[in-house]
């Protein structure tokens, strides 16, 4: 609650002791005080309501008059200035915008050739810097922690013999997006860590024709809410060194049994990723594992090799939906150990309202080419399923 309190200053003591001449006019001084400190009280409050100055907006409780209470410009300019910090990721504008083609690197910046000059690089990235780098091996795990802008992100860029390797399969990640937005990561190569590229909290990035292979568990994650990013046109293989069960290819949004770890017991609105050109192939769990939370993706003409499927811990499929309003076109896979797409309910009313077209499903396995376990999904009649033994669908295909 904002509001002014007037408090009474203590009487000065008499000399010579603690006891107060005149108690009558003290008395009645204090009384006079207290009854304007409930007079301002009331004024600034009436019946509870309470009054908030928000973004140079007002929201009110009961009125009072111009007179009565500064006016919102007043108590806007009254408040300390402090740097523009969400109160929870669940609050955060995901306003931001890839563009539909595949992006260009511009000429170099900042020149990097070591590991060394890559993290001062990294850590001194403004917005509109190109950081192009050397062919060679750079050790270790890199973080990207400056965000460029819409119209100038920053660029991190090599051809397939600039090497990040993270130093081994077990732990660490080998390049972190940690709560930036607007960056492009093109054409390295990103190898040798438990985790491959993870982007946090990231907004409006790209990551295009990477290499990400030898990974622990999954080669590229999106997740504590982030939103309108692209990844496109990667190629994706030998995932799973670490424990198969986490071996996806590519990740998007968290496990609901995961919430309160990475994203502050708040759902993980991870929404309107695009997943768009990729090949995955030797990943001991789903191709794309799309998780619960989120919204309204596209994963389209992808490739998916499920020959390195582990079939266990329900990693038998190259495409698990459990999010919702996600779209799946034109994706092409081959070899399961059981279905191709699946979708599943795993929190209430997720898993719902996706749409399958256009999809090729080469099974050579003993299940569907679509298995839908949630209800509200559709498989348009144009996709396809081959070596599918229980046929293209556990459900009607719709025109």
């Amino acid at each position: 609650m904002s509001s002014t309190q007037i408090m009474p200053s203590t009487p000065p003591p008499t000399p010579g002791g603690g006891r107060f001449r005149q108690p009558a006019v003290w008395l009645a001084a204090g009384a006079f005080l207290l009854a304007l400190t409930a007079l301002v009280v009331a004024v600034a409050g009436d019946g509870g309501g309470d009054s908030k100055v928000t973004a140079g907006a007002t929201t009110a409780g009961p009125r009072a008059s111009a007179t009565d209470v500064p006016s919102t410009e007043a108590a806007a300019s009254a408040l300390p200035t402090r740097s523009a910090t969400p109160e929870a990721p669940t609050s955060q504008a995901t306003s931001g915008s890839v563009p539909d083609s595949a992006v260009t690197c511009p000429a170099a910046s900042v020149k990097v050739s070591d590991a060394a000059t890559l993290e001062q690089a990294l850590s001194q990235a403004q917005p509109g810097d190109s950081i192009s780098l050397a062919n060679g091996t750079y050790v270790g795990n890199f973080t990207a922690g400056n965000s460029g802008t819409a119209a100038k992100p920053v660029f991190l860029c090599g051809g397939s013999g600039a090497v990040i390797d993270g130093g081994g399969t077990d732990d660490g990640y080998a390049f972190h997006l940690n709560h930036v937005s607007y960056w492009r990561l093109v054409g390295l190569t990103v190898r040798n860590a438990q985790k491959g590229v993870m982007a946090d909290g990231v907004v409006g990035t790209v990551i295009q024709g990477l290499t990400v292979e030898q990974i622990g568990d999954e080669a590229i994650h999106l997740r504590d809410f982030s939103s309108d990013n692209m990844v496109r046109d990667n190629t994706v293989r030998t995932t799973g060194l670490r424990r198969e069960k986490y071996g996806e290819g590519i990740y998007i949004g968290t496990a609901e049994s995961n919430w309160c770890t990475v994203s502050d017991c708040k759902t993980d609105t991870s929404d309107r990723n695009v997943v768009l050109g990729n090949h995955i192939s030797d990943t001991t769990a789903e191709a794309i594992d799309i998780k619960e939370g989120t919204s309204d993706g596209k994963v389209i003409d992808n490739t998916f090799d499920g020959s390195k499927l582990s079939g266990s811990h329900n990693n038998d499929s190259w495409v698990d939906v459990k999010g919702n309003g996600w779209l799946l076109q034109g994706n092409t896979g081959s070899h399961s150990p059981e279905d191709g797409f699946q979708t599943h309910q795993i929190v209430s009313g997720w898993g719902t309202g996706n749409t399958f077209q256009g999809n090729t499903a080469n099974v050579d396995g003993p299940g569907y080419g679509f298995h839908l376990t949630s209800d509200g999904n559709k498989v348009t009649c144009d996709n396809k399923a081959n070596d599918a033994a229980e046929g293209l669908a556990n459900v009607a295909c719709t025109s």
